[in-house]
């Protein structure tokens, strides 16, 4: 695959950016190093608040979580933020969670869902799915998710597809539980930023004993048998990802189900792209469509 004709200056530089603070092997490294690394890269790329958005701590379901208050807007936004279910929290994505916030006008909670390997599967989903029916118990819910957060967020709305407040889903490069062994897992099996040695380790690490429950939606949302009766949804493809065709192939099985789906395909992008969304125009243009899906779902 020739990166270097799909991807731009611009997301190059995002790419080495990243690289100096994240190196491509950081996957192999022990646990509690990949996740300094990553907090580390993380706060290189920190924003800050946008002005007027309150953001404050608070548990919720006992799940720790980060409240942004939004601008007077009914529809909570959740975000489960990705990390391949090994690193990220509150912090990862504080400012992405802030911007949605203040470009949307609603409330966002961020839930810091249990890491593996120390909490395995399904105790993250089951985190996910506690702060999202504590939400959708009192108004109207998006569930958003980034990675491994969208594999949460869908999840969660095939859990709960038949509640009434669940208006939508945005999954943002979701990692759904595709065949490593098709379709972009080979063809961009060496993406920058995200390389599928990488998928199938934080497969294995989520995975009591490293074998991958069957035909579990709440571990693998693809492996569901019916996908009728869940919310309308958006799927973002970076093209130059190896789960790219997890996107792809999700929004084809929710439309073959009568339901309404919207699949978002960012040539040149690549895996972690919210990061690069103040400095490459092309990451710039995805995180608005993103925000404009959310705000279409609150209505």
């Amino acid at each position: 695959m020739n990166y270097d004709t799909l991807i731009d200056a611009e997301t190059w530089a995002f790419i080495r950016r990243t690289d100096s603070f994240y190196p491509p092997e950081t996957a192999t490294f022990p646990i509690d190093r990949q996740r300094d690394i990553y907090d580390g890269m993380c706060r290189e790329f920190f924003q800050g608040y946008p002005e007027g958005i309150t953001v404050t701590d608070a548990p919720v379901a006992g799940v720790p979580c980060r409240h942004y208050s939004g601008r007077g807007g009914k529809t909570q936004v959740v975000y489960l933020h990705g990390g391949g279910f090994v690193v990220g929290g509150l912090d990862s994505h504080d400012d992405i969670c802030a911007e949605i916030s203040d470009r949307t006008g609603l409330p966002v909670v961020s839930a810091d869902y249990r890491l593996c390997p120390e909490h395995r599967h399904p105790a993250a989903y089951e985190d996910a799915l506690s702060v999202a029916e504590v939400f959708l118990a009192k108004g109207p819910v998006i569930l958003v998710g980034d990675s491994a957060g969208g594999n949460l967020a869908a999840a969660v709305a095939h859990t709960l597809r038949h509640d009434p407040n669940l208006k939508g889903q945005v999954l943002i490069y979701p990692g759904l539980g595709g065949d490593v062994d098709a379709g972009s897992y080979l063809t961009h099996s060496n993406a920058p930023m995200l390389s599928r040695d990488d998928v199938i380790f934080y497969k294995t690490i989520r995975a009591k004993d490293g074998i991958p429950p069957e035909n579990d939606p709440t571990w693998a949302p693809l492996v569901d048998t019916t996908f009728a009766g869940l919310p309308p949804t958006v799927a973002v493809a970076a093209e130059c990802d190896p789960i790219s065709d997890d996107a792809r192939t999700y929004v084809a099985r929710l439309k073959e189900a009568g339901v309404a789906a919207e699949l978002i395909e960012e040539p040149g992008l690549v895996h972690g792209y919210l990061r690069a969304r103040t400095t490459v125009t092309r990451a710039r243009e995805s995180f608005s469509r993103i925000i404009a899906r959310i705000s279409a779902f609150a209505g």
